[in-house]
């Protein structure tokens, strides 16, 4: 029968209240689901769009955001490497925008020149690192992933055949390489051998090569000019309209001395020695820094491992080692070597250096091709007015790579977060099974302890129950924190430290939980205790047949409250349990946290939900019938 009858609910006053409590339950509702939305949607987020509170993730509806998402993770989430390939000028991933066009036919011509077995540092692949949103892209996880089945998941096997010093595979990391800056070298390690080999099986979509005339612009001139044509021409005595206008020559330019000067400065100190050559003439001058810095021709000799007899045999550097004594000595000279007894500075002219850039390379490529500038434009729908002008369309192919592979990329930036945690709880440590062993133990324990100590006080009501119970409930009143460090040293000095044990004993009997089930028990008929006595049933009998058999929607919640409880214990277990082979998932996720961005702890929080959720769902229908039920009856 309903609590108001058909004739009352006609009153205009009870139809306002009950809209009133329609109203208060929905936006009761919407404080919860609103929340958890947000929770889902940014699971997904990266630094392009961590900004965005949508509760749609914008990157599945809008393509542009998508295209963001691509380029930001497929420069790994750096922003100069992007301007430097682009030769632009965006403030940020969230300004980028598809290009206007795509002319299919210079693309395809810029796809085979790559084919066809450019320099082993001319490229690299994207999705390989992610320092704002401090997660594990693609083909991080995918690298990892071969070198596990490669080496049969033993780290130590791993650190032995690559010459490195990982501590598990979750601190397995390999940083993007940089052909720009002059620091950076080449990874000469097995590593290095092993990833070069993975890096030639990823799609052409994912890679970007290291362009210089972007560079030396975006890395070099800007950063000293402020990015300002106008104070550029003021110090160069120039005229250009803007950067755009400014070329890296393979050579000397032939433009003002001080113009001349910053060139050979980026070529001396800064550009990375994989690109920079010197002409035939500079041999002289290379020679005579040997001699100067070893003495004599047999002592260079031996040191580079040749048999030259005469100093007319010693080669120019053509392709710089990525180590050894031989890199040391071209860095040297290059930048000039000052002879300590002389003074004298050995180095090579400006007029002597050269570029051996990508993009020269592919300019190369092009007029062996064509033969001429208008038959290449012709055949590649462009209109450069000079060889110079001609730059790699790297945006137009990112983009046309972008549309071939859309499925794939929205698929990893919508599970990548998830695949972040999942692979550092699941596959790395043992945080799954030591949270399915305690958990179950905690709820084992906790409907034998606490039902069996409720039994004795209902079944026997000693004098002093009300006391015990008061005591029992006072426990309740000191925060737990309170009580660790007592614990952690009862524990150590019982040698129960990083066992279950000590994880399980502090907790076995729940003060609130017997007081709950004493009062169920109460409730329950004596008449079936009379009668089962009169059968014959024995005690042990009686509680698990009549006692246990009706209780168990108060079980429910007490094995609901025991797991709860033992699956979001952090700090305690942490502190009880050091050892990394006895940590929880929680421990585990804790530390997930403090090294990732908000996307991956949103989604280690879903993960991390799910049990309690399946827990709560289970224990719900227990508890409902235990409710509605009786009172149907």
């Amino acid at each position: 029968m309903p609590m108001i009858s058909e004739v009352g609910r006609r009153d205009p006053r009870t139809r306002l209240l009950i809209a009133g409590l329609y109203a208060a339950l929905v936006l009761g509702g919407l404080t919860m689901v609103v929340p958890f939305v947000l929770l889902l949607s940014g699971s997904t987020k990266s630094g392009v769009d961590v900004k965005d509170l949508a509760g749609i993730p914008r990157f599945l509806v809008d393509e542009t955001m998508l295209y963001r998402k691509h380029v930001e993770s497929l420069f790994n989430e750096q922003l100069d490497v992007m301007r430097a390939v682009y030769d632009s000028d965006e403030p940020s991933f969230e300004k980028v925008v598809p290009p206007a066009g795509v002319r299919t036919n210079f693309v395809a011509a810029w796809r085979a020149f790559l084919a066809d077995d450019p320099p082993v540092q001319a490229t690299t692949i994207g999705y390989m690192q992610a320092q704002v949103s401090r997660t594990f892209p693609k083909f991080l996880r995918a690298f990892r992933v071969s070198m596990e089945e490669r080496f049969g998941g033993s780290i130590d096997t791993a650190n032995r055949a690559l010459e490195t010093e990982f501590i598990d595979w979750n601190a397995f990391y390999l940083l993007p390489e940089d052909a720009f800056q002059r620091r950076s070298k080449p990874l000469d390690t097995a590593l290095g051998d092993a990833w070069r080999a993975f890096r030639d099986t990823v799609p052409d979509a994912y890679r970007y090569a290291f362009t210089l005339d972007g560079a030396y612009k975006a890395l070099f001139l800007k950063t000293q000019f402020t990015r300002s044509i106008e104070e550029f021409n003021r110090a160069h005595g120039t005229a250009y309209a803007s950067y755009d206008e400014i070329r890296l020559t393979p050579s000397l330019p032939d433009g003002t001395p001080a113009e001349q000067a910053t060139w050979e400065s980026f070529v001396r100190n800064s550009l990375n020695l994989a690109w920079v050559r010197v002409s035939e003439d500079a041999a002289p001058a290379y020679r005579d820094y040997l001699r100067a810095k070893y003495g004599d021709l047999a002592t260079v000799a031996r040191l580079y491992g040749a048999d030259w007899t005469a100093w007319d045999d010693v080669p120019l550097v053509t392709e710089v080692p990525w180590s050894g004594l031989v890199r040391s000595d071209w860095e040297a000279f290059i930048t000039g070597w000052p002879d300590p007894d002389t003074g004298v500075i050995h180095q090579p002219t400006a007029a002597q250096l050269r570029i051996d850039s990508i993009e020269q390379q592919f300019r190369d490529h092009l007029r062996d091709r064509f033969g001429t500038l208008e038959a290449a434009n012709t055949a590649l729908g462009t209109s450069f007015a000079a060889w110079s002008d001609l730059l790699p369309p790297q945006k137009e192919a990112h983009y046309l790579g972008f549309l071939e592979h859309r499925p794939a990329i929205r698929h990893e930036f919508l599970t990548r977060n998830f695949r972040a945690a999942l692979d550092h709880i699941a596959f790395h440590g043992r945080g799954i099974r030591n949270t399915i062993i305690y958990c179950g133990l905690a709820v084992l324990c906790a409907l034998l302890v606490n039902p069996i100590a409720a039994y004795a006080l209902s079944r026997y009501k000693p004098p002093s129950a009300y006391k015990l119970l008061l005591f029992l409930l006072l426990t309740m009143a000191f925060p737990p924190m309170v009580t660790q460090i007592p614990v952690f040293l009862m524990m150590r000095d019982l040698n129960l430290l990083n066992t279950f044990a000590a994880l399980l004993l502090p907790g076995l009997a729940h003060g609130y939980s017997i007081f709950l089930l004493k009062g169920f028990f109460d409730a329950l008929p004596r008449e079936l205790y009379e009668s089962a006595q009169m059968d014959g049933a024995g005690e042990w009998t009686m509680f698990w047949h009549i006692t246990m058999s009706l209780s168990k929607p108060i079980l429910a919640v007490v094995a609901l409250q025991a797991f709860t409880t033992a699956y979001s214990n952090f700090m305690f277990a942490l502190l009880i349990c050091q050892d990394e082979a006895m940590w929880t998932m929680m421990v585990w996720l804790y530390q997930l946290q403090m090294r990732s961005g908000p996307g991956v702890i949103y989604a280690s929080l879903i993960i991390a939900a799910i049990p309690t959720l399946l827990i709560f769902i289970f224990c719900q229908n227990i508890i409902l019938r235990g409710i509605v039920v009786p009172v149907e009856k």
